[in-house]
């Protein structure tokens, strides 16, 4: 039983509908996709199987290029404001059964309008649609199918397409989204780097000492000169850090230092006094 039925009218992309029921047969299955002209066996009654084919399709795809409204009918007049014609039939059915009509814009094809259509389409004219274009065919059928695959479980269920490569996301206990990765490009010149998920963070073509990690770093020597001396950084690489240069002579803790400072100045007291 079909449950995508591609309606078209003649004289405007008959190639295009063949080829969007074409990838969707071989993504869910020959015999869950009608066409007319590929679907009704010879020698069966026309008019009888295509209004069972709509009747039980869940989704009807409206295939409309530049013509569509405008294409003419056997007297002349634009086919569409005939009563009998099956293009506007199949639609009249479709949305009397309560199926999903999906109107496909195909290239320059402008979004319909309620005045543009018979009174019994009208609403076709507010319905939700996806574009084709043969410009960028493979992504438009890929989105198609994804939509039909969403909106039809049965259609879910019979998917011959596997889930296109990328990355998949999980749910983490905090509510946060977190991603898990199967192919990343990343570049960078220089500096810090991060990327969201569990991958952290990294440093790209570091020049110089740098502190990623917990306890004082000592980078050396680093300036020249009478009291320069070690250039360093004390606490971890969280929170706040104090950066403090000493004497390459004076390695005395500030007790020592306060220290020795009392012993000199208690000295020359003495001096002064014996003085």
């Amino acid at each position: 039983m079909p449950e995508i039925f591609v309606n078209y009218r003649t004289g405007d992309e008959e190639a295009t509908a063949t080829l969007i029921e074409r990838e969707l047969s071989r993504r869910f299955g020959d015999d869950r996709v009608f066409r007319a002209s590929k679907s009704i066996r010879p020698g069966q009654a026309f008019p009888r199987e295509l209004l069972t084919a709509v009747r039980r399709s869940s989704v009807l795809l409206a295939v409309i290029g530049e013509k569509w409204v405008t294409a003419p009918g056997r007297s002349g007049r634009p086919a569409l404001e005939d009563p009998q014609d099956w293009t506007r039939v199949e639609i009249r059915e479709a949305i009397e059964c309560g199926a999903h009509v999906v109107p496909v814009l195909v290239g320059r094809s402008t979004r319909l309008e309620r005045g543009m259509l018979p009174a019994e389409l009208a609403e076709l004219a507010d319905h939700q649609y996806r574009r084709f274009d043969h410009r960028n065919a493979e992504s438009d059928l890929r989105r198609l199918g994804d939509d039909l695959a969403e909106l039809v479980p049965r259609l879910a269920g019979a998917d011959r397409t596997p889930p296109q490569a990328g990355t998949d996301t999980d749910a983490d206990p905090t509510g946060a989204t977190r991603m898990r990765v199967r192919d990343i490009r990343h570049e960078q010149r220089g500096g810090i780097g991060f990327l969201n998920g569990n991958l952290d963070s990294f440093i790209s073509e570091p020049n110089g000492p740098i502190h990623t990690g917990s306890g004082a770093q000592y980078n050396g020597p680093s300036f020249n000169g009478e009291g320069m001396g070690v250039n360093f950084v004390a606490g971890d690489n969280s929170g706040g850090m104090r950066q403090y240069v000493e004497s390459a002579d004076d390695h005395r803790t500030p007790r020592n230092r306060d220290h020795d400072r009392d012993r000199d100045h208690d000295r020359a007291e003495r001096r002064r006094d014996e003085a």
